[in-house]
């Protein structure tokens, strides 16, 4: 067995509540203002605590759920490795230094807003989001490529929301069920092509 075939073969247990705390704490400091691309990455591909799949299939429940989906999301994987005390550690490191961070920033913005420099600043930073939100997209949407019932909810989602301009609740609160039924049947079908014949 060659050295990057044992690496292949040894798959990272559960983190521990500290690494849960630490990984979160980390990526509230690196993703400041998109930490979701980055929370990807971390969680799926350089931590390894999630497969792409997991990891799409718990964000989509997380941003049907009220409130932010990172928060989401932070609480949902520390809950999954360590109940109530692993999310308490992943949502105290996802906001620890990001809210201190908002408080000086939001002093010192206070006092340089009007220069127009900052404002051609901020005006970089949204476009650097921008992409990062469309880069993340991309990645969320990859492990969805076997999953036609996923691919036409996820368009119909689109078109509803980006088109048609139609508010969120309503939109989610008619897709959801579609897409559970969807999915359901899919399964089945599976499941009933994969039975012997009589």
């Amino acid at each position: 067995m060659t050295t990057g075939e044992a690496q292949a073969a040894v798959q990272p247990g559960p983190p521990t509540i500290g690494a849960l705390f630490l990984g979160f704490l980390g990526l509230g400091l690196t993703g400041f203002g998109g930490v979701l691309p980055l929370a990807r990455t971390m969680i799926v591909e350089r931590r390894q605590w999630l497969t792409a799949e997991e990891f799409t299939d718990l964000l989509g429940l997380c941003q049907f759920l009220p409130g932010g989906n990172i928060i989401n999301l932070s609480v949902a994987i520390g809950l999954k490795f360590h109940g109530a005390r692993g999310a308490l550690a992943s949502i105290i490191g996802l906001i620890a230094f990001p809210s201190a961070i908002v408080v000086g920033l939001g002093v010192v913005y206070d006092q340089v807003r009007a220069d127009p420099h900052v404002q051609h600043m901020f005006a970089g930073l949204a476009a650097a989001a921008a992409g990062l939100l469309v880069s993340m997209a991309i990645k969320i949407a990859l492990p969805l490529r076997n999953r036609p019932e996923a691919i036409v909810v996820a368009v119909l989602c689109f078109m509803a929301i980006a088109v048609l301009r139609l508010p969120l609740l309503p939109t989610m609160l008619t897709l959801a069920p579609l897409s559970i039924a969807a999915t359901w049947a899919m399964r089945l079908r599976a499941s009933d092509l994969g039975r012997p014949r009589r």
